[in-house]
């Protein structure tokens, strides 16, 4: 069986048994929040998978998996200290979830669990499709890519970072984050974390059947807009800051500032 076809396989199932181990032990502390802090490390599993299993040109293996696993490891790290910083408690999304799910609760989270781990196979596909491209040469367009991904991963960084840090102040307790990139606005970091899957969109494109990757930024838009990400922590921020956050709605873009505010 060629590796385009295996390697897909195997990174299922190596994933999936992550997030089924990930759901054994947040079922048992109580907290399934850490599904965000599997999520994100899976990137990095999958990116040693593919540089070990994939037939394409070695330099540009590693090349994309050394990117993804910059770029996992970033986003893992941040997401244990904030979670692990009140592991006793559950975030609010969770919280929310825990509510609405009530009857098969654990049944319900496995499957959560188990659609996380197809969803990073799902989004991994310009990552296999470039790795399986055997020409040596790196072309501009895949440049441009990497020089997008590296300012969107430090966008990302940053909005991470201010927001923590606005958190970490006392003075700031039960008050909405608004200063630096959070005062144009309300998600950021979920605008960066678009543009990095745009980015390896754009990478993926010289590759054999690279168009395919376009697949990656439409569903991240899709859950970002209308899953998990935006639409869950909004209505989460409305549930804990109430006309605070109701007001910042008013005044700032949900995504970037040419976007409407609500």
């Amino acid at each position: 069986m060629p590796s385009f076809l295996y390697t897909p396989l195997i990174v299922l199932a190596v994933v999936c048994v992550i997030m089924m181990i990930a759901w054994l032990i947040a079922t048992a502390i109580h907290n399934y929040s850490i599904v965000d802090i599997c999520w994100s490390f899976n990137f990095a599993v999958i990116a040693i998978l593919i540089l070990n299993l994939a037939d394409g040109d070695g330099n540009r293996k590693l090349w994309v998996c050394s990117l993804v696993t910059l770029w996992s490891i970033r986003l893992g790290l941040h997401l244990t200290a904030r979670i692990f910083s009140h592991i006793k408690e559950e975030e609010g999304r969770y919280k929310q979830l825990r509510q609405d799910w009530q009857q098969y609760l654990r049944l319900k989270f496995f499957l959560f669990y188990q659609a996380q781990a197809l969803s990073n196979v799902f989004l991994a596909i310009p990552f296999f499709i470039m790795a399986a491209n055997p020409n040596p040469y790196i072309s501009p367009v895949e440049y441009t890519g990497a020089v997008l991904w590296l300012v969107s991963i430090m966008g990302e960084g940053l909005a991470d970072y201010q927001l923590k840090k606005f958190k970490a102040n006392p003075a700031n307790a039960g008050k909405v984050c608004n200063v630096g990139l959070w005062h144009y606005s309300r998600h950021p970091n979920y605008f960066f974390q678009l543009c990095i899957w745009l980015s390896v969109f754009i990478m993926a494109l010289p590759s054999p059947n690279g168009w395919l990757a376009i697949l990656c930024p439409l569903c991240i838009s899709y859950l970002l807009f209308k899953v998990t990400g935006i639409p869950m922590t909004e209505e989460q921020s409305l549930r804990s800051k109430g006309t605070a956050y109701a007001a910042y709605q008013r005044t700032t873009s949900v995504f970037i500032p040419w976007f409407p505010k609500n």
